[in-house]
């Protein structure tokens, strides 16, 4: 940290204070959600980022974005770049991205076994907007949403780009984006393809772990009339990645590239190959001025093959349906949604044919009085977990929401909120990955989230804080017996959590700005014993107290942008260590980050250099088993033409 304090010192020391662009602050518009406000009205602790914030922070992905610029935290826990596991508010690095509903255009990404949500499919050229909704969001997206939801909404636009970067370690990405929009008619075309030749050993032989994926999509919206819009899309995702193992502290200490001998598959090279495609079709018919009526279908197939073996096949069908009522004093949405998600996992043990069905109904209001905004909302969803051959389990669950803001001024807003959410077992928790065999059923967990928070949007400054409390029962977790014996998913009897997030942006000038993301959170088990253990009053594993994000950019004149990124997170207990007895902690993560860009006319060029100070990082998932990541300097150079 004192490196980075100085390097931050020096720039605002040196560089000179030529005039740079007119930037200024205001209310976002929340676009994701059929009940229309924006930010300083918004009855809910939100986040919202624009494209052009993607486009400044020249990421790889959209985990490296969120893991940088917001307040949700990405990691790359068993070495997949490509399937990131996601937390925020305190669910852990092991199960948090299961309690955060992700949507891309309205679909759900999330899976209904214990894979990640695979965010790599989507190309940060292709992003418009990206609107985080913190402990809300259950009435709208339902199952899974106890941590909040991450909606990402796609360009319709004119905009033509491509973009080309090659870093160290054998790095290059290509991306391009290509749109047309007229007043009857929507095309956009977005793709990209990365490889990389990899930076850890896998092998004595010195092999690495590579890594390739290709993605593409494809989106059309025709109007025929002014009272109807027709949609289409359609996309695809190839990964291919090579894994590294787990390493003792010492191997990690002396040189994190290193193979690792602490677990894992050392007597084979460990390839996956994970692929998705998508086709999606929808209609919005505006039966007046207030009313609309919206349907959206959609099919996801996706397969993933291991090398040890074990391949898995999945089908995903879904449909949602909503009429939706907007006038300047109120807003309704209701409607209903259906998914049926299976998977085939065939192995060496039985195979495996397991179907999830979830059935809801639901009805979200918005009321506006003066300066008040009332929200109200309630959802009822069935949730069917089937098993050929064993038992099936049925759930019927509820989910509320209510929320109030109140409005001080043009630039100033306080609001609370309450919300009950839940989320459903992933189907392979029930079953032993290795025989097949019927484990039991794992309860769904269900969460009580109140939140109070202040908002201030001035043109020079945006400041937003917001406190949270979270009661939890039966949240699901993995239990790691130390023997392998008892080792089984099951549920948490009580828990609670706790924090604060804070976010700031200020302009201080023309030249200098600077954005601060700050979360505090604490999480505890207040009663769960198991196998003679008592884990009651210990805390969560895997969630850090502190986690700091800060960026300092400095515009020297209208074309030219320094960045310097610092990410800070806390130390922590090991991801396995409920009993927070482990010998190891999960060590502090740091990474300080700087970047240039120079854009003037149609073109852009840019560099950038992460982990500048070549930090070590890892995740420890118990002693002597640890995932490097991010534990080396890299850079990259590129340029994007725009048209």
């Amino acid at each position: 940290m004192q490196k980075t304090v100085q390097l931050s010192l020096l720039c605002v020391a040196l560089l000179s204070q030529l005039h740079a662009q007119e930037i200024t602050l205001a209310p976002l518009e929340i676009t994701s959600t059929a009940i229309k406000t924006d930010e300083l009205r918004s009855t809910d602790a939100v986040e919202i980022y624009t494209a052009k914030d993607i486009e400044k922070a020249h990421v790889q992905n959209i985990y490296e974005f969120l893991n940088k610029e917001t307040s949700v935290f990405a990691t790359s826990a068993y070495g997949n770049p490509f399937l990131q596991k996601l937390d925020m508010r305190g669910y852990g690095v092991g199960d948090g991205y299961q309690n955060i509903v992700v949507t891309v255009d309205g679909r759900k990404m999330n899976n209904i076994d214990m894979v990640p949500q695979l965010l790599s499919s989507i190309s940060p050229s292709s992003i418009k907007k990206i609107e985080i909704i913190k402990s809300s969001g259950i009435v709208l997206n339902g199952d899974g949403a106890n941590a909040g939801v991450i909606n990402i909404i796609t360009k319709q636009s004119n905009d033509k780009e491509i973009s080309f970067y090659i870093g160290n370690y054998g790095l290059v990405d290509g991306s391009f984006y290509i749109g047309h929009k007229d007043d009857k008619l929507s095309i956009n075309v977005s793709g990209e393809a990365q490889k990389s030749d990899g930076i850890r050993n896998i092998d004595a032989s010195g092999n690495k772990d590579k890594n390739k994926f290709s993605t593409a999509n494809f989106n059309i919206t025709y109007t025929p009339t002014d009272m109807l819009e027709l949609r289409l899309n359609s996309g695809f995702t190839y990964t291919d990645v090579i894994y590294a193992g787990t390493m003792t502290k010492k191997e990690y200490d002396s040189d994190p590239s290193q193979r690792g001998t602490a677990y894992g598959f050392p007597s084979y090279i460990v390839k996956q190959s994970y692929n998705s495609k998508v086709i999606g079709a929808g209609a919005t018919y505006d039966i007046n001025d207030e009313l609309s009526l919206n349907v959206d279908v959609s099919q996801e197939k996706k397969k993933s093959i291991f090398s040890y073996p074990s391949t898995t096949e999945y089908i995903y069908n879904s449909a949602k349906a909503t009429i939706d009522y907007n006038s300047d004093k109120m807003s309704i949405s209701a409607g209903g949604e259906f998914f049926d998600g299976g998977l085939i996992r065939y192995s060496s043990a039985p195979t495996l044919n397991l179907n999830k069905r979830n059935n809801a109904l639901f009805m979200l209001s918005q009321y506006r009085l003066n300066n008040f905004t009332f929200k109200a909302g309630y959802r009822y969803e069935k949730v069917n977990l089937e098993h050929l051959g064993a038992e099936n389990n049925t759930a019927y669950l509820d989910g509320e929401e209510l929320g109030l803001n109140y409005l001080i001024n043009k630039e100033q807003s306080v609001f609370a909120n309450y919300s009950h959410s839940y989320e459903t077992s992933s189907l392979d928790r029930l079953f032993n990955y290795f025989t097949g065999a019927y484990m039991g059923y794992v309860k769904p967990s269900k969460a009580h989230n109140y939140t109070l928070g202040y908002n201030n949007i001035k043109p020079y400054n945006k400041f937003k804080i917001s406190l949270y409390y979270i009661d939890l029962k039966d949240e699901i977790y993995y239990y790691a017996d130390p023997t392998y014996i008892a080792s089984k998913n099951t549920n948490i009897n009580k828990s609670h959590k706790y924090g604060l997030d804070f976010y700031d942006k200020y302009l201080i000038n023309q030249e200098f700005n600077v954005a601060l993301n700050y979360n505090y959170v604490q999480a505890i088990i207040d009663d769960e014993k198991i196998n003679g253990e008592d884990y009651s009053g210990n805390k969560l594993p895997g969630v850090s107290n502190h986690n700091i994000k800060a960026t300092l950019n400095y515009l020297p004149n209208e074309h030219t942008t320094f960045a310097l990124t610092e990410v800070y997170r806390s130390q922590a207990y090991a991801a396995d260590d409920f009993n927070n007895n482990f010998a190891q902690k999960q060590e502090a993560y740091t990474s300080t980050d700087v970047s240039y860009t120079y854009a003037k006319d149609n073109y852009e060029v840019f560099a950038k250099i992460n982990n500048l100070f070549n930090q070590k990082n890892g995740l420890w998932i118990k002693d002597n088993a640890i995932y490097p990541v991010n534990f080396t300097t890299t850079a990259l150079v590129g340029f994007k033409l725009k048209y």
